[in-house]
């Protein structure tokens, strides 16, 4: 109990779900809080797991992921990033968070730390937590695209520093490490054998404007052997709700989270598996009207928020969020005299007075900032985008 007082619930889940409950209560509300693509799970992934279900493959399955998806994911690994992977070397776990989870669970004795550049996603806090460890969250720079750097880096390495977390394109900020970012950070990480890294690339097909994607084992592949390379189904093929992360690694390591899954959730949903090995090994040509369609809105938004008083952002490189500065609404008055004074109330304010959810920024260890994601509908986007610029003009 005394572990579990130590973790918030995921702030993200929070904005989203209260949104949801604000619409059920008859509330007209644009929810731009939930970090999923607004796009169908594709026909033909759909098919293989209802021919799954056909089939009768309904029972258990190996802890950590069928014979079959762990082809397949090997394949993924070889085509997109140049890594190579065995069977014995891949982890499927239902969802990127139970990868991390059990990677942290396996590894990390009380105290060890976790080094989570911010911005970062909520939850990387909240597992090392549970896990055992203990955060150590480093502040990067706006004026540096929010990258972790190799002196930061340095200075945040210390002999209980058991684990390094990298997330590319990131959640919130969509900002993206380049080949030469990623050898600068490897360059500091070689001299610390004590260290593994988590590279947690989940948006890797969401890319833009002709960047290309990196990672840190294919950048440094003489530090494979303590880097961890984390993906999964739910942004690349618009599957969140099938719950399938997966991760190459060590054999060692990826042997310990088999481990710990055999103890906590078991095997993935064998139809989601199936689900997911038809994605990976099926065509991706979809992928390209995907990101034209991600792009495009977020021209959309990044333009209409520069535009309203007090918000400023920068075109995000990949993932589909933008993560704007409020620091020109903070002590402002908003409708009904009420003061903003920081990130979340300027979102609290938002959502009372004109219906549109958003994440503060300080979910994510930044303030005064705000995460509005554009994985919706363009017409969605363009109303709130309506509701903020009016929500700003009517702050006094």
């Amino acid at each position: 109990m005394q572990r579990s007082r130590r973790v918030s619930p995921s702030p993200t889940i929070l904005a989203t779900q209260r949104a949801r409950d604000l619409q059920a209560a008859g509330r007209d509300v644009i929810s731009l809080a939930a970090g999923e693509p607004d796009f169908d799970t594709p026909d033909h992934i759909k098919a293989a797991a209802i021919e799954a279900v056909r089939r009768g493959e309904t029972k258990y399955t190996a802890v950590d992921g069928t014979p079959e998806l762990k082809e397949a994911i090997a394949g993924k690994f070889a085509r997109d990033n140049g890594l190579s992977f065995s069977p014995a070397q891949i982890s499927v776990a239902p969802g990127g968070k139970a990868i991390i989870f059990n990677a942290l669970s396996a590894t990390l004795n009380p105290g060890d730390e976790v080094i989570i550049p911010a911005p970062h996603w909520p939850s990387y806090p909240g597992i090392a937590l549970l896990a055992g460890g203990k955060p150590v969250i480093v502040e990067t720079e706006a004026a540096n695209g929010f990258l972790l750097t190799p002196e930061l880096l340095d200075k945040a390495i210390t002999p209980k520093t058991r684990w390094l977390i990298l997330n590319s394109p990131s959640n919130p900020t969509g900002a993206m490490y380049g080949a030469e970012d990623l050898k600068a950070i490897a360059d500091a990480l070689r001299p610390r054998p004590h260290v593994m890294t988590l590279s947690d690339d989940i948006y890797e097909k969401l890319v833009y404007d002709g960047g290309r994607f990196a990672t840190i084992a294919g950048e440094a592949p003489d530090l494979t052997k303590r880097v961890l390379t984390m993906n999964g189904a739910s942004k690349s093929f618009a599957m969140t709700g099938w719950r399938i992360g997966f991760a190459g690694g060590p054999e060692w390591l990826i042997a310990a989270m088999a481990d710990v899954m055999s103890q906590t959730t078991g095997n993935p949903s064998s139809i989601s598996q199936a689900a997911a090995t038809a994605a990976l090994n099926g065509g991706q040509g979809f992928l390209g009207g995907w990101r034209a369609t991600f792009s495009r809105r977020r021209d959309l938004v990044v333009s209409a928020l520069n535009s309203a008083p007090g918000l400023s952002c920068e075109a995000p490189q990949g993932a589909f969020y933008v993560f704007a500065s409020c620091r020109g609404a903070i002590g402002a008055r908003a409708p009904a005299d009420r003061v903003i004074s920081s990130d979340a109330d300027f979102v609290d304010a938002l959502l009372e007075a004109q219906g549109v959810a958003l994440v503060p920024g300080s979910a994510f260890g930044a303030s005064p900032y705000f995460r509005l994601s554009f994985a919706a509908a363009d017409d969605a986007l363009e109303e709130a985008c309506r509701r903020i610029r009016r929500f700003c003009e009517s702050l006094t």
